[in-house]
């Protein structure tokens, strides 16, 4: 049933989020870090409906919303960036957070409810709190009959913690993008995005911009052992900082990474600046010494603003 968000219950101050934070949507890690604290909380326990407070956040029809209620939870699984809750039944609803939206969860009987609320998930043993910060939006509910309704959701990129150093090889292969792209394509590898694919390639020592068509075995073989490896530590970091807690403050940015968010910070390995690409809403962390071979990448604002005064290198910083 739908709702005006006027006549919720009294709203409380979710964790802010600031601009620099929702810059990035919640990448493997969170959702594995959600999904283990969403499976700890409702599995086996019976949704009893789902208040819509936007109109737009769902993007289906049938089978109707309603259909979900009092169905029992008999699953979970990740899909790229999306979060999938199955139902009894064959049903699924599946969440896509994108840049701003985040998770929330109150034990029954809590009063209030966070800021920004688009949909509330009722269960028997409490609330999951649907949020979306700022005023765009962009997250999305769909709720699907059947694995092959659910199927037509999934980007199709592979699991690169359930793949083999030759599919990944074959799949960075199949086109020629540079690494940024490669790595936070949907449809070539799954759940990667902004904020891991700097740690990824600062952690695999090799340029964002370097064309995979261009890779030796050997650094394919490295990327895919610091792909696997930065995607573990910060799967077990994050449940390591959420303990017991659901992760209500979910971010892109941490004080631990090594490149992302980090520009003109040094890098943990050689202590260089922390050098940056910024496009639309989004910018790519590196470090030149340990990544570009001290290149200081062009970025394409900065570089025509400054013509010849644009350093090429990072000894000409000082």
């Amino acid at each position: 049933m739908l709702e005006d968000a006027a006549n919720g219950a009294a709203a409380v101050e979710a964790c802010p989020i600031s601009r620099q934070e929702i810059m990035n949507m919640p990448e493997f890690p969170d959702i594995e870090v959600y999904l283990q604290s969403l499976r700890e909380r409702i599995e086996g326990h019976v949704l009893e409906r789902v208040r819509l407070k936007n109109a737009f956040l769902l993007r289906t029809a049938i089978p109707p919303i309603a259909d979900a209620a009092s169905k029992r939870v008999v699953g979970f699984r990740r899909m790229g960036k999306r979060v999938v809750i199955g139902l009894a039944g064959d049903l699924f609803l599946v969440i896509h957070l994108m840049i701003a939206g985040r998770l929330h969860w109150r034990e029954a009987g809590a009063r209030g409810e966070p800021r920004n609320t688009l949909a509330v998930f009722e269960f028997d043993n409490g609330a999951l709190y649907l949020t979306e910060a700022g005023s765009k939006r962009r997250a999305s509910l769909h709720f699907v009959a059947g694995e092959a309704a659910l199927a037509a959701l999934d980007p199709g990129g592979a699991d690169v913690m359930a793949i083999d150093e030759a599919t990944f090889a074959r799949l960075l292969r199949s086109g020629n993008h540079t690494l940024k792209r490669a790595l936070t394509d949907p449809r070539t590898f799954s759940g990667i995005g902004n904020a891991y694919s700097d740690e990824i390639l600062h952690a695999a020592k090799l340029s964002p911009l370097t064309l995979t068509s261009k890779l030796s075995d050997a650094e394919i073989a490295r990327l895919f052992e610091a792909t696997r490896a930065t995607l573990r530590l910060w799967v077990e970091r994050l449940r390591d900082q959420a303990g017991a807690k659901f992760p209500e403050k979910v971010t892109a940015f941490h004080a631990e990474m090594a490149a992302h968010g980090r520009y003109g910070k040094p890098c943990p390995v050689c202590g260089s600046p922390i050098q940056r690409i910024v496009y639309a809403d989004n910018e790519t962390n590196y470090c030149a010494r340990c990544q570009t071979g001290g290149k200081i990448l062009a970025d394409r604002a900065l570089s025509r603003l400054l013509h010849d005064d644009w350093p090429r290198n990072i000894d000409e910083l000082g």
